[in-house]
């Protein structure tokens, strides 16, 4: 199982350069979010990246939202899918291991810059009564006569409350894949739990995820997925080196941004061998030293080689 604190704890709200807020995990000793900014982030990185505003021209959305944390990437699909279509129906599935970090998400302070059907779907989620490992939530917002919401959360290990999805079928056109960094939670980052995920992504959809990592584009591509690359929307000359925000894939579009000539080659490298869970049980350490072992053994170009060679420090 995943670390899940044994009480709940105090989430002390760090600010990021946009101004939004976002927490530091202890367990994984690391933020939620981009120190550069946890708004604009779940926007760039999710929402546009999985093209909702095309998408929410349809009568009905379904979305998943892959480790919810404070929720913002489904706080940012909204707003975007109502800006385009108020009147759209969307089915939210959220997975996460603890429930008290969406709790302490909804404070005034933190939950102010967003618009108030939003603002109402957060909570709601957030205050439900658990039953099992679910937070069922159906909520009616701006005096609208329909529900345009229905929101789950399913709190535990997500290696295993995926499969509830997976028996009753259901198919997202949009799949934020959210976890914290593979070095710190690789159990989520494995070809195996990939191949879960997949099985809910609906044909046309999209997975997008902030990761760039060749492991993970290597994970994807395994499960049968088409990758593309999310590219940066400006040159950073804080971070001259990077090249890419993140990874988007999707089973059959051909409108993906593609990877360039150096983000393929680096599939190619030692840091392109992909995390493996064959049972979908191991931990951190079992599923890191089983890369580890396979890097070793193979005759891979190394990761600091490929970067000598273009330029990366």
């Amino acid at each position: 199982m995943l670390v899940t604190p044994a009480c709940p704890m105090t989430w002390i709200p760090q600010p990021t350069q946009d101004g939004s807020f976002t927490f530091f995990s202890p367990a994984f000793n690391e933020t939620f979010h981009s120190r550069q900014g946890a708004r604009s982030e779940a926007f760039a990185k999710f929402a546009l990246a999985t093209d909702l505003p095309r998408l929410a021209q349809r009568p009905s959305l379904n979305l998943l939202d892959v480790c919810y944390g404070l929720g913002y990437n489904t706080a940012a699909a909204l707003e975007t899918i109502w800006q385009v279509n108020p009147q759209c129906q969307v089915v939210l599935y959220g997975l996460d291991n603890d429930l008290t970090v969406a709790a302490a998400a909804i404070s005034p302070t933190l939950i102010a810059n967003w618009s108030a059907p939003v603002q109402a779907a957060l909570t709601a989620l957030a205050n439900a009564e658990p039953v099992g490992l679910s937070v069922p939530v159906t909520g009616e917002f701006q005096g609208q006569s329909q529900n345009k919401f229905q929101g789950q959360l399913l709190i535990g290990d997500a290696r295993q409350t995926i499969q509830q999805l997976i028996r009753q079928n259901f198919q997202a056109q949009a799949i934020f894949f959210d976890p914290f960094s593979p070095r710190r939670c690789p159990q989520l980052w494995t070809v195996e739990f990939f191949a879960q995920v997949a099985r809910c992504l609906a044909r046309p959809g999209r997975l997008a995820t902030y990761s760039r990592s060749a492991a993970v584009r290597s994970a994807l591509g395994l499960v049968g997925l088409q990758i593309g690359t999310i590219p940066l929307a400006a040159p950073d000359p804080n971070h001259p080196h990077e090249w890419a925000q993140g990874t988007v894939a999707s089973w059959t579009e051909t409108s993906l941004t593609p990877l360039s000539p150096m983000e393929l080659e680096h599939l190619q490298t030692r840091a392109g061998i992909a995390l493996r869970d064959p049972d979908l049980s191991d931990g951190a350490a079992a599923i890191l030293a089983r890369q580890q072992r396979e890097q070793a053994l193979g005759d891979r170009e190394s990761t600091s080689s490929w970067r000598r060679r273009w330029g990366l420090g």
